[in-house]
């Protein structure tokens, strides 16, 4: 088995399932802008169905951003945070959690449930899963809420089983080794999300951001791709795509969007959203025009 992604300095939360359930069932909707950014561990497994909306998902040391909605599986241990941090507007989701043995301590003594091993396995390095198997498996989470225990078991049941068999997902770690996450550590991200949200039009200011958090230049790089695994300019740019990707909904020119987002030109702004998105901005644009 491989091994997971605690560290003993990660905060542990600590959760109480529902009275008389084997879930702990959560459902939030509030303004985003009330989300604090709280990376966290716990023993139980998580199951987070963000409705609609985009928003920043950091699971183990894989950071990115979503859009429409979100579907991701978290393994125990798997340090977290909130899925609400840096959404916009009003934020919906429904969190399911449960303990490793709600469905057997050893699915392989279980023949009703061995597919669930698979993606037990995958889980402990969280899984995000999209198309078809969001939407189906999404619809069934929002009715969670309305159902009795009972409903809520057998629709789980079905749930984990629609999952394990689902081609339509990415691992979010690939790697175990991986970096804990200490108190400091959380401050420092968090000033350093908060400037990028406040700065992201401007120019890259590495040595600004690094003294913001008192490192040197050359620290910041390693420490950044230690706890992100992805490089401080790579990060700036996959926010800079997500704001264009909400801008091009508009009338606006493809010469505004790309200087409101602080690229130095329309070309380089192309550049980088081909890469970031796998299309240019006018195909994305075409796209959400045909969908309307």
């Amino acid at each position: 088995m491989k091994a997971g992604l605690l560290n003993t300095k990660t905060p542990v939360e600590i959760i109480q399932l529902d009275e008389g359930s084997s879930f702990k069932l959560l459902h939030h909707k509030v303004r985003a802008d009330n989300f604090l950014w709280n990376y966290h561990c716990h023993p139980e497994w998580e199951l987070v169905y963000v409705c609609e909306g985009t928003g920043r998902r950091h699971v183990g040391n894989h950071l990115s951003y979503y859009q429409d909605g979100d579907l991701v599986l978290i393994g125990p241990e798997l340090p977290h945070s909130g899925f609400g941090y840096g959404s916009e507007g009003v934020h919906e989701e429904i969190v399911v959690q449960f303990k490793s043995d709600t469905f057997g301590r050893d699915a392989s003594g279980i023949p009703e449930i061995r597919f669930i091993e698979t993606l037990w396995e995958n889980a402990r390095y969280g899984m995000c899963f999209y198309g078809q198997t969001k939407k189906e498996v999404g619809e069934k989470i929002r009715a969670l809420p309305g159902l009795s225990s009972f409903e809520r078991f057998l629709v789980m049941m079905g749930v984990l089983k629609e999952l394990a068999a689902s081609k339509e997902y990415i691992v979010l770690n690939g790697s175990v080794n991986t970096y804990g996450f200490t108190n400091r550590d959380q401050d420092r991200l968090r000033k350093i999300y908060e400037h990028l949200e406040q700065n992201y039009h401007q120019g890259v200011d590495i040595e600004k951001v690094a003294a913001l958090v008192n490192l040197s230049v050359p620290a910041f790089c390693n420490y950044f791709k230690r706890m992100v695994s992805m490089t401080y300019t790579d990060f700036v740019n996959d926010y800079r795509i997500r704001k264009a990707c909400q801008m091009l909904v508009t009338p606006k020119s493809m010469l505004d969007i790309s200087f409101e987002c602080g690229f130095s030109s329309q070309s380089y702004f192309s550049k980088v959203f081909k890469k970031v998105k796998g299309k240019t901005p006018m195909e994305f644009r075409n796209e959400l025009i045909m969908r309307a």
